[in-house]
């Protein structure tokens, strides 16, 4: 296989929250397998092909429909900006974010004048020191992207106040802990792009409610196939999800239209496959009973269904047992649960009966479950050699099948932020 072969690239995100913590958009992440170098293409390289497979991504792998109401920020450098390969992107799709290597010539101010006008959105990467000599770069953009690692607060104050009178969204990147997080938001700054929400670090620890203890008990239950009597009694100690229970038997994702008559008869049309997946997914809802989706929300069911689609790729002799999609499904929903509560997953799990498999992939990432949580959580990084290292554990995967799976994972979680919990 080629060094620029299509199958060598594969596909990574970063969510981009607003202020209220909601998902905004996805920093769509480009590398190649073989790639030493941070950046995703070189032209000056000649690695133009890579650039191709880049925009081809969005027909081959469907991106423009997996982002669904969400946009995609994507990298480019000045070979890619000045190539008509990039009018193959979707503008309404994507965002183009100009990389600090690229100078305020009167070309490049020509080119991304000419993208404008053609309805593309431009965001520049911006630092205190490199201020003034891109300041018509930024004149031309919509969103001005700063890393905030590489500034000290006092500075970045400094920053923020010499950008506010431009009148653009600021986006601060590589936010990693509640402090940086506030802040940021006191600054003014308008988007929020890292692991401030995925973290245990950043998620503010706080004790289970008793709903949510309920909810981890029925997935237990659930995993363990108990008997039916003993799920309805869960349910009947708990009004609100009996009433989320009856929503979903009756929600358009489920396809059902009977009339309910009982809590047990509800379990029985949902099914419990069925049933096991939604409650997994209700524990990242923002309030029991709320149909608002929140970014922990997006990336647990994104995880949870890519995970599912990976483990459904792999040949039947290296799954262990009839339901191990399910179970790769159990794995990526869990994966987030000490970043919802704050605290460590082995506690976490003490209140969950799960099979010996999905405890040693959360616990220590052992095991095939534990070999594509490792390829899902680097999927989410921003770099590629973690990437590579995961895709070597699974050489049943190749780059074009993590890549697909990731876009129809997308596309289905983002089709739950239109779908009542």
């Amino acid at each position: 296989m080629s060094e620029n072969s299509p199958k060598e690239l594969f596909l990574g995100r970063q969510p981009i929250l607003d202020r209220d913590q909601k998902l905004f958009a996805y920093e769509l992440l480009f590398r190649s397998c073989s790639a030493d170098k941070g950046n995703f293409a070189s032209f000056h390289d000649g690695n133009q092909a890579t650039a191709t497979v880049i925009t081809n991504a969005f027909a081959e792998f469907s991106m423009a429909e997996a982002l669904g109401p969400y946009q995609g920020f994507i990298k480019v450098d000045q070979g890619l900006l000045s190539s008509d390969l990039i009018y193959a992107l979707p503008a309404h799709s994507v965002v183009l974010e100009v990389l600090d290597t690229v100078t305020s010539i009167p070309e490049m101010l020509a080119r991304c004048e000419e993208l404008r006008g053609a309805g593309y959105i431009l965001a520049v990467n911006e630092r205190s020191e490199s201020l003034d000599q891109s300041r018509p770069l930024l004149a031309l953009a919509e969103v001005i992207k700063v890393d905030i690692s590489r500034i000290d607060p006092v500075r970045l104050e400094q920053l923020v106040q010499n950008l506010k009178p431009l009148h653009k969204t600021l986006l601060a990147e590589k936010v990693e802990s509640v402090d940086q997080m506030r802040l940021c938001r006191r600054l003014g700054f308008d988007l929020f792009q890292g692991y401030f929400f995925a973290r245990p670090t950043v998620i503010q620890g706080r004790r289970l409610q008793t709903s949510e203890l309920s909810l981890l008990r029925l997935v237990g239950l659930l995993s363990q196939e108990a008997d039916s009597a003993e799920i309805e009694a869960v349910f009947k100690q708990e009004p609100v999800l009996t009433f989320n229970l009856l929503r979903l038997t009756n929600s358009a994702g489920s396809g059902m239209a009977s009339r309910i008559t009982s809590i047990g008869h509800a379990i029985s049309l949902l099914g419990r496959r069925q049933l096991l997946r939604w409650l997994q997914l209700l524990l990242y809802s923002s309030a029991p009973g709320s149909a608002a989706v929140n970014p922990l929300l997006q990336l647990a069911a994104t995880r949870g269904r890519l995970m599912a689609l990976l483990a459904e790729c792999l040949p039947r002799e290296s799954q262990s047992g009839k339901d191990f999609a399910d179970q790769a499904y159990m794995t990526g929903i869990l994966s987030l649960m000490p970043a919802l509560v704050g605290g460590r997953v082995e506690d976490v799990l003490v209140q969950v009966p799960l099979v010996k498999g999905v405890h040693e992939a959360l616990v220590s990432r052992q095991g095939k479950l534990g070999d594509l949580l490792r390829l899902v959580e680097a999927l989410e990084e921003d770099g590629s050699a973690s990437t590579v290292e995961s895709l070597q554990r699974l050489p049943e995967i190749d780059a074009g099948t993590a890549n697909a799976c990731l876009a129809k994972a997308l596309a289905w979680a983002n089709n739950l932020g239109r779908e009542s919990v």
